[in-house]
């Protein structure tokens, strides 16, 4: 642990080597009585070092901090993928990324490459791990032990998305899967699985070209498919150049079909070019589908095909409203900048999801300090009053994605709070921060202290404990 005049560690990227319990952790302020349940908590974690590898393609590695009447525990355990156990027995990493192979693998080692280290969701009695590679793997909730994938009766095959939407009035999970032919291949895959466990629809249909669609927008009564130019490559993997890149001259489309419909029925849309990893919310208002989106001028973390790197000031996200006129009168949607604050990882009152919605929380830089390039506070965005609120960590120390937890069942959108995990980077350790979700500016009400890391990772979920 570092001393307080040191200086912080550089990021909190690094895996932890450890599974462990903690039964009864400290807390700092109070946790509120009405906060019963677990937060999940998904990210890159690689059991073995392989120089080079993508940040990507770390197995996964889960957080869960139970909160109940007052008191927290926490536990961790890799997501145990048929890769983690090749490799766990072999003593060493056999695969380099994207399903790329190591030399020397032993005979008769396993092809699966998935790592599950994206998101974890809570559908229909289910606690599913998820990666956008691979099926869903279904997790043991006390435990954290892995079950295995999760098929529905072999209703559904192929890649799935880490972001399913769940809609919380007809209680489905509506899902995709990009790459659904093999690996960079344009055909996409479509489904629903109802709030019964039960595979609705499951179709699959060619995009404009192939892309890493990492997200998706599914509102009331339409489903959105954005192709947007980081596009896949079997030619530039097979020949050792960057499998995805960024061909910002394709242009950007998104996908239009009704809920309920066919694929066979998109209509799609035309946009200038950037990148999307993640949706705020979308709903409909007239004969106009309206989303809210993280948009990057360039994506980051991705070079062009050639290897240069895109430019740092574009890879750097901006909530983001595109509108799409559904009359007919135009192939093109509109783009237009929120607010000049940088984030990302954006979260709703999940009650709202796919409807009209006033609040939204997103993690944001913090220009002014030295973690600028890191997420570094959260933004409150007050739709119906027009206003914009910010909290902002103390130097050096950064925050994960902040997930809204309502109050009750009743409750008004918004009234309950935001929970995510913070690195103090001073003292290499990591709290999780329970804030009031529309009093951001005040700070933590509670933060829960480990006495480890929980290194930056993607997703989490909350599951109430009732």
């Amino acid at each position: 642990m570092s001393s307080s005049n040191a200086l912080p560690p550089r990021s909190n990227v690094a895996p932890i080597p450890m599974e462990c319990d903690a039964p009864f952790l400290k807390v700092e302020g109070e946790l509120p009585r009405e906060l019963n349940g677990t937060l999940y908590r998904n990210g890159p974690n690689p059991q073995f070092d392989v120089p080079g590898a993508h940040w990507f393609v770390g197995d996964g590695m889960l957080h869960a901090f139970h909160i109940e009447n007052g008191r927290a525990s926490y536990r961790n355990r890799w997501v145990r993928t048929p890769k983690w156990l090749a490799e766990h027995d072999a003593g060493r990493a056999l695969f380099g990324g994207f399903g790329r192979r190591l030399s020397n693998v032993p005979e008769g080692t396993t092809q699966d490459s998935g790592v599950a280290n994206t998101n974890i969701v809570f559908h229909a009695g289910r606690l599913l791990a998820l990666e956008e590679g691979h099926m869903p793997t279904e997790i043991e909730p006390g435990t954290l032990a892995t079950r295995g994938y999760q098929t529905y009766r072999d209703a559904i095959a192929g890649p799935f998305t880490a972001h399913p939407k769940l809609d919380p009035v007809t209680g489905e999970m509506v899902f995709f899967g990009y790459n659904a032919a093999g690996p960079f291949t344009p055909k996409v895959s479509y489904g629903v699985v109802g709030a019964n466990g039960e595979v609705s629809q499951f179709e699959r249909f060619d995009a404009p070209y192939a892309s890493m669609v990492h997200d998706f927008i599914v509102t009331e009564k339409h489903v959105l498919f954005p192709i947007l130019p980081l596009t896949g490559s079997m030619e530039r993997a097979m020949g050792g150049r960057p499998p995805y890149a960024w061909e910002p001259d394709k242009g950007a489309y998104v996908g239009v079909m009704k809920r309920g419909g066919s694929t066979k029925d998109i209509i799609w849309f035309r946009g200038d070019s950037c990148y999307v990893f993640h949706v705020m919310n979308a709903w409909e208002d007239g004969q106009r589908i309206i989303a809210d989106v993280m948009q990057f001028a360039e994506p980051p973390l991705f070079p062009y095909p050639d290897g240069r790197p895109t430019d740092p000031a574009k890879s750097k996200a901006r909530l983001c409203r595109w509108t799409f006129d559904l009359s007919g009168a135009t192939d093109r949607f509109t783009q237009h900048y929120q607010d000049e604050t940088t984030g990302e990882f954006p979260r709703i009152d999940d009650r709202q999801a796919g409807l009209a919605y006033r609040h939204g929380w997103y993690a944001c830089g913090n220009p002014a300090g030295a973690a600028a390039s890191g997420l570094s506070g959260i933004v409150h965005v007050d739709h119906n009053a027009n206003r914009r609120a910010q909290y902002l960590l103390p130097d050096g120390d950064t925050i994960s994605e902040p997930v809204f937890v309502e109050r009750g069942a009743e409750a008004a959108e918004g009234d309950g709070w935001l929970v995510a995990t913070v690195w103090r980077a001073r003292e290499n350790r990591s709290d999780l921060a329970v804030f009031n979700a529309l009093d951001i500016e005040s700070g933590p009400v509670a933060l829960v202290q480990l006495g480890h890391r929980v290194p930056d990772g993607f997703h989490g979920n909350w599951v109430n404990g009732r």
